[in-house]
């Protein structure tokens, strides 16, 4: 998953699950939720470029795949 961004938030959400696997995404704060996305190895894009819309689209990418694996 080489070079994510803004645009690949399924891939993000995947990547915040292999990161925190034991994080419940609703608990997440949208200021650490984004801390946590530019912290992302593959994360590739300019922070200043995410919004409220982004970041809950991430979180619900997350969710699914926490709840995949719960």
């Amino acid at each position: 998953m080489a070079g994510l961004n803004w645009e690949r938030i399924e891939d993000i959400g995947i990547s915040l699950f292999e990161a925190h696997p034991d994080v419940d995404p609703l608990t997440v704060r949208y200021t650490d939720l984004l801390q946590w996305i530019t912290e992302l190895s593959d994360f590739k894009d300019d922070p200043t470029k995410s919004s409220e819309g982004k970041l809950e689209a991430i979180q619900m990418a997350w969710l699914e795949e926490y709840k995949d694996n719960q």
